[in-house]
């Protein structure tokens, strides 16, 4: 029985082999949640202001937060119980929005902020999307309710974040979600039939394919496709009852969820990659999305296994404090997973995986028996060349690695050198078992050259290709080394990288190209707790001179302090290195340096053959062609 903080019922062992959970756990999950957070609301329930360290947008707009983000908990709570609501929450929030709507813009205890262009601490027009969708999903209950000049009242609020600039992402979705609301309850007009269609067109242009969106006009691929660039549009046309509004929008759900599905590990966690990652389990409101809506190629069972599994894995691992609160972090708090505009109650956009709970209690997504979950079936190794990325898992011990050769946090008006490399988007591999080091701790799985004191850093992710075939794959990137403090770059200095895997194993092909005289370059592989169950080893084939274990002080997301491998080398001109990584917990797995019997290099070909079975494997890399045979 999962240890939370507030009370769940007991084990179903028998529908949920896997997890335990039933829909009853959502809903009393959903019931914690939001009688933890309701004890910190403002006297007439307009704001929750919740205690912790405040966003960038001030403690008034994280008061908003607090009640929007938690209001859609709610909404999808009622919504999934045809209007039951025993705890009297939905007249609360009635309470709550007349008050906040009242005199708006007001420096009071209730009025909200306005809804402002993002350059301005727009944050309020984030929270606008949660109160729309929110009312839209509870209007017999609440907004039908309402008396002529509180609805007005509503209306006018909502209608900034039609008249203010959203941030250029993911963002243009927030008045896309407002007008239909708008325009659901009869008060829709040219400014929301614009809004809806900005939005739509903007979606075309992001669409890369293969069920990915990039999040703006960049490359930055993660978890907003699943929990806004998905979730969305697919729930408007749900909700809409529009067919061919569905339809596209829908399809490309079910193309993500084939790739995206196998992103949750055997114990229930998401891939840890990509910015807000407090919102932790609304990773899996894609799936629960396609499960209501039927745009999904998983089974039943499977959509429960992996959202059940993902929303055990946190309330098991302390993510709802003692006090029933979600806390800024990943299991618990945790700093370096944080950005500036989190503030308290940004863990509860966590709310979006309650749409699961818009299935009826006889929906199959509850009725059917809990299946295995992507990861634990066999190995598995997939390639998304449209957003560059390349996945792999291992039965044995329920991993799933991601290698990330074409997803970056930079926007596409900026250079090589407009900003410090993320580390939830600049390394090459992510886990759901491992998080990136913090800033100021030695970079995991990276590849830096070193001039001097200086070590480059990976910005701007120029992908170029990637393929799969049976039990293997490979993925394949450029970039040009920026060094930290203003340091110019070298002259034709480039890094070109390509990981092929099979099983546990990666192989680690880099060939620096132009590199000055007296520069050094450095590999570095996993970062793990030394006294932990997962193991990380990096073993040099071809280049590397030096090895040795760095320390990472302030850890990652998955413990307080971490070693990682480092392999270096000096490195001039044009230089070919490879190396073997692995990331286990497999018991009886063997030495990394025995996997591979022979390695060949020259200065445009990387040829390695396999210990187990003699498989060869050929990276050619000017052209670039990556094979693998028996």
């Amino acid at each position: 029985m999962t240890s939370t903080p507030f009370p769940l019922p007991s084990e179903d062992r028998d529908s949920s082999p896997y997890t335990g959970f039933t829909r009853a756990h959502w809903e009393a999950a959903a019931d914690g949640l939001l009688d933890a957070a309701w004890t910190w609301a403002t006297p007439g329930g307009a704001m929750l202001d919740l205690p912790g360290r405040p966003s960038r947008s001030g403690v008034r707009s994280d008061g908003l937060e607090g009640y929007a983000r938690t209001f859609l908990t709610a909404a999808f709570r009622v919504a999934g119980a045809d209007g039951k609501d025993p705890h009297n929450r939905l007249e609360r929030y009635a309470d709550g929005l007349t008050a906040g709507t009242r005199t708006a813009g007001r420096d009071d205890t209730e009025s909200w902020p306005l809804i402002e262009d993002h350059t301005v601490f727009g944050q309020p027009m984030v929270e606008s999307a949660s109160v729309a969708i929110g009312l839209r999903l509870t209007r017999p209950w609440l907004w039908d309710r309402l008396d002529a000049g509180a609805q007005d009242r509503t209306e006018e609020w909502l209608r900034g974040a039609l008249r203010h600039t959203p941030a250029p992402n993911n963002w243009y979705l927030f008045p896309y979600s407002v007008a239909g609301f708008l325009e659901s309850v009869g008060r829709g007009d040219g400014e929301t039939a614009r809004a809806r269609q900005r939005a739509l067109d903007l979606l075309e242009g992001w669409y890369r394919g293969e069920g990915w969106y990039s999040d703006g006009d960049g490359r930055a691929f993660d978890h907003y496709n699943g929990w806004a660039l998905h979730l969305y549009p697919v729930l408007d046309g749900y909700l809409s009852g529009e067919a061919e509004l569905s339809a596209p929008h829908g399809a490309r759900l079910r193309e993500h969820l084939e790739s995206f599905s196998l992103m949750f590990g055997a114990d229930g966690a998401p891939m840890h990659f990509g910015r807000s990652l407090t919102y932790r389990f609304a990773a899996g409101a894609a799936v629960a999305m396609g499960a209501v809506t039927g745009h999904t190629p998983l089974s039943p069972g499977v959509s429960r296994r992996l959202i059940s599994g993902s929303l055990r894995y946190f309330l098991e691992r302390g993510a709802a404090g003692d006090d029933g609160m979600l806390s800024l972090g990943w299991h618990g708090p945790h700093d370096a997973t944080l950005q500036e505009y989190s503030g308290p109650s940004s863990p509860y956009w966590a709310s979006k995986a309650f749409v699961a709970l818009l299935a009826p209690p006889e929906h199959p997504l509850w009725t059917a028996p809990e299946e295995p979950a992507p990861s634990e079936g066999p190995d598995r190794v997939l390639s998304l060349p449209s957003p560059g990325l390349l996945v792999q898992s291992t039965r044995s011990d329920g991993i799933v690695r991601l290698h990330n050769h074409g997803s970056d946090h930079v926007r596409p008006h900026e250079g090589e050198t407009a900003q410090v490399s993320d580390p939830l988007y600049a390394r090459l591999a992510y886990s759901t078992v491992t998080g990136p080091t913090a800033s100021g701790n030695a970079a995991d799985n990276h590849l830096a050259i070193r001039v001097g004191s200086s070590r480059s850093r990976r910005v701007r992710i120029h992908p170029r290709g990637a393929g799969h075939g049976d039990g293997w794959g490979w993925a394949a990137s450029w970039h040009t080394p920026v060094f930290p403090e203003g340091a110019p770059t070298a002259p034709g200095l480039r890094v070109e990288s390509v990981t092929v895997v099979r099983g546990r194993y990666e192989l680690r092909v880099h060939r620096v190209i132009g590199a000055p005289a007296g520069a050094r370059a450095e590999q570095t592989g996993w970062a793990a707790d030394p006294a932990g169950t997962v193991r990380s080893a990096l073993h040099p084939l071809h280049g590397w001179a030096e090895e040795e274990t760095v320390r990472a002080p302030q850890g990652t997301a998955f413990t307080p302090w971490a070693l990682l491998p480092r392999l270096a080398a000096e490195v001039e001109g044009t230089q070919v290195l490879v190396a073997l990584a692995s990331l286990t917990a497999e018991p009886e797995a063997g030495p990394l340096g025995a996997a591979v019997g022979a390695v060949e290099v020259n200065e445009e070909t990387v040829t390695v053959r396999w210990a187990d079975d003699g498989a060869v494997t050929r990276v050619a890399l000017a052209p670039l062609e990556v094979t693998h045979a028996p």
